[in-house]
């Protein structure tokens, strides 16, 4: 396969400008995407090119998967990295890349498809000793049948679709009496969510915790594992604060794990960079979920523990070289810890905050890394994931790693909207966090939006705002018509002087 010269990165915000940064270091030439929201947005000021392709709604730009494409023959691209969420698992675009004489840089669209599906997955992996939550092997078609065997499983059992993620289509039924109503709940969430109704059982594992073990195969064969991530603190099914590697886990089991998620990976024919997860009980016994097939908002933190770029190695497989890095070349060093840093106000219930960065100032320091996509002035747009940035920090050891994110959350300054920073230092500070002692009920045992400081405001002034900054996009920002390699100078991002390490 031929050398990547000239790559599309198929999203916008920080995992851009994160894949560009890489790319840039590679002597790779970039190009970027972007919707009329997003027209002065750093990961467009920062690529060698930049195309408009549509108005804000994703559905109108980032997804356009025949446009992108089209991008990609009149520059002469040569690859495609999606980043995560958008097309990125997308199987039929996978295919319309490779169709079009294109390097998609990620797996293969057939592994893809497999794995999109919990039960496809399950049976592809079924032909190896990897531990499976007790459940349905197929969707449910006789609720009679589905019935009898959550009795025999032993309820509380969680119905959960088919192709599911984020916590949709997801139902805790604690008795038979429930089984109805929540299997409709479940079929009409996953319906909406997804097109796809599908649903399945399987036990549900009380105190849970989610460890996920990162990935790496090449076109030859080769899969290595790069440890585990604990992110088992979530708000509404989603990650919000991650680490590497997990506080409870012994080298024997680490090891188990990781010889797990490298089987399911060759199960499915892997190549590129994934994310096998598994949910592990109070016993710390563990259960094979889902594979994600693309890179993980979270995966800084395994960067920071490997020290293993994982988009280069990402390029570099996609490219048809084989991993030079073999597993016993593969040492944990340290403690990383990442905090999503929301426009939400955790004070609120977590509420997408709207408006402009009046102030934005990022931690610097030691052993602190923000991944980000925004500078002092720039709005939130309301049409897109609500995440500012990616805090990280590395330490010799856990307990240094905690302190210098209470030192960076300190240090962060953002002001115009409310944001989880202080979410984060709430974590951060909590006992249970800090022994290692915690599952995914985290937020539901320990928080209350009354412990922290911030005002959260009215529910009807957060909907004027939202529409006052959807219209502020529209009128006070000039028109332009699709550009290329329009990035004015007099507003490029100072990325190089605030970069970090």
């Amino acid at each position: 396969m031929p050398a990547i010269h000239k790559l599309l990165v198929a999203n916008r915000g920080e995992i851009a400008l994160r894949i560009m940064r890489t790319a840039r270091e590679m002597g790779i030439q970039t190009v970027a995407i972007y919707s009329e929201a997003d027209r002065n947005a750093l990961h467009v000021r920062y690529a060698d090119e930049a195309v408009c392709v549509g108005p804000a709604p994703s559905s109108e730009s980032y997804l356009r998967a025949d446009t992108i494409i089209d991008v990609c023959k009149r520059l002469n691209v040569d690859a495609i990295h999606p980043g995560y969420g958008f097309l990125s698992e997308n199987a039929a675009f996978a295919r319309q890349v490779r169709e079009a004489g294109l390097i998609f840089i990620g797996p293969s669209p057939e592994s893809i498809e497999v794995m999109g599906s919990k039960l496809a997955a399950k049976a592809a992996v079924a032909g190896y000793d990897i531990p499976m939550v007790p459940g349905t092997p197929s969707a449910i078609t006789d609720r009679a049948e589905a019935k009898a065997i959550s009795a025999q499983i032993g309820y509380p059992i969680l119905i959960k679709a088919s192709a599911g993620g984020g916590g949709k289509g997801m139902r805790v039924v604690e008795s038979d009496a429930e089984f109805d109503e929540q299997m409709d709940r479940a079929v009409s969430e996953a319906i909406s969510a997804f097109g796809d109704g599908s649903v399945f059982i399987e036990k549900y594992v009380t105190s849970p915790r989610h460890v996920e073990i990162q990935v790496l195969g090449d076109q030859h064969g080769n899969i290595i594992h790069l440890f585990e991530r604990e992110c088992s603190v979530q708000r509404r099914h989603q990650k919000v604060v991650e680490e590497a590697p997990s506080a409870i886990l012994t080298p024997d089991i680490r090891d188990a794990m990781g010889r797990a998620a490298v089987d399911v990976a060759r199960a499915c024919g892997y190549y590129g960079a994934g994310t096998v997860e598994f949910i592990v009980n109070d016993q710390l016994d563990f259960y094979f979920l889902e594979m994600n097939t693309r890179l993980q908002v979270e995966h800084p933190v395994t960067e920071q523990i490997t020290g293993v770029d994982l988009v280069k190695q990402m390029i570099y497989i996609a490219e048809g070289k084989p991993l030079t890095i073999r597993q016993e070349d593969l040492h944990i060093k340290g403690h990383a810890i990442e905090v999503r840093v929301y426009a939400e106000d955790p004070a609120n219930n977590f509420l997408p905050d709207v408006g402009t960065l009046d102030t934005y100032v990022r931690p610097q320091g030691n052993g602190v890394r923000v991944d980000d996509g925004f500078e002092q002035g720039m709005a939130i747009p309301i049409y897109y994931d609500p995440m500012i940035a990616k805090l990280v920090t590395y330490g010799d050891s856990r307990d240094e790693a905690i302190q210098k994110m209470i030192r960076a959350i300190d240090e962060y300054q953002i002001s115009g909207v409310q944001t989880t920073l202080p979410f984060g230092r709430f974590v951060m500070e909590h006992e249970a966090f800090r022994s290692g002692q915690f599952d995914t009920g985290f937020v539901a045992n320990y928080f209350k939006p009354e412990m922290l400081t911030t005002t959260s405001p009215d529910p009807n002034e957060t909907s004027v705002a939202a529409v006052l900054a959807a219209w502020l996009l529209e009128t006070n920002t000039p028109r332009r018509s699709e550009a290329v390699n329009e990035r004015p100078m007099a507003s490029r991002s100072k990325w190089k002087t605030n970069r970090i390490g």
